[in-house]
């Protein structure tokens, strides 16, 4: 109970459970709330990578490809999300333009850079790499700072509004954004994080957060 080795926290309840090695299929769910708390499958490694290759390419794709193409009175413009980046290069929403990129683009990119770093070497049956703990941990803090779905949601209310004024095409980036959510829906359900601790932990590497020296602030 001191270390807290051995044990998993449910993290809806914080009902503490004693960790049992489970098998490909089965499922460890919380005794006082029902949350699942693990439920590893096979192949979810694999599955985890390719899914995150897709991902970086989906990315890659929605910043270069036309992502709307308005037109009204015969004339019209379509532009990618990189055009619109330097159109506002020299500008003073700069800074906000590259807040918006870093979420929608930069953090799920590095999100998906630190999950194959990751995954790689445990699906191939290698050690992981020296620090794949501390890329893991990130991979998982930033996930609620990946804004694609919420850019998506935002662009489609826009839409609306702006249908009525001109004519507006939906470019491959919108598509590629719109495919990008149902690749993440996808990469939540065949993720076990527990799992994935536990094959950090088997091969040796800890996993627990270093703590402070005595007398650190």
């Amino acid at each position: 109970m001191a270390t807290g080795r051995g044990l998993i926290a449910c993290p809806n309840c914080d009902a503490l459970h004693l960790e049992e090695e489970l098998a490909a299929g089965e499922t460890a769910a919380c005794i006082r709330c029902g949350t699942v708390l693990a439920k590893p499958r096979e192949g979810a490694f694999a599955q985890l990578i390719a899914l995150a290759f897709t991902s970086m390419v989906l990315l890659v794709g929605a910043v270069f490809f036309p992502f709307l193409e308005v037109s009204t009175m015969g004339f019209g413009n379509a532009s990618s999300l990189f055009d619109v980046a330097l159109a506002f290069a020299d500008g003073v929403l700069l800074p906000l333009v590259l807040a918006v990129l870093a979420m929608i683009i930069g953090l799920p990119i590095l999100r998906s850079f630190l999950l194959l770093y990751t995954l790689i070497p445990l699906a191939q049956g290698r050690p992981p790499h020296r620090h794949a703990a501390r890329a893991f941990r990130w991979s998982e803090l930033l996930r609620p700072w990946s804004m694609a779905e919420i850019f998506v949601i935002g662009t489609a209310v826009a839409l609306v509004k702006v249908a009525g004024l001109a004519t507006v095409h939906l470019g491959p980036a919108f598509w590629a954004f719109s495919a990008l959510i149902v690749v993440n829906l996808a990469s939540r359900a065949f993720m076990c994080q527990t799992s994935i601790w536990d094959a950090i932990e088997d091969a040796g590497l800890p996993t627990a957060m270093p703590r402070p020296a005595a007398g650190d602030a």
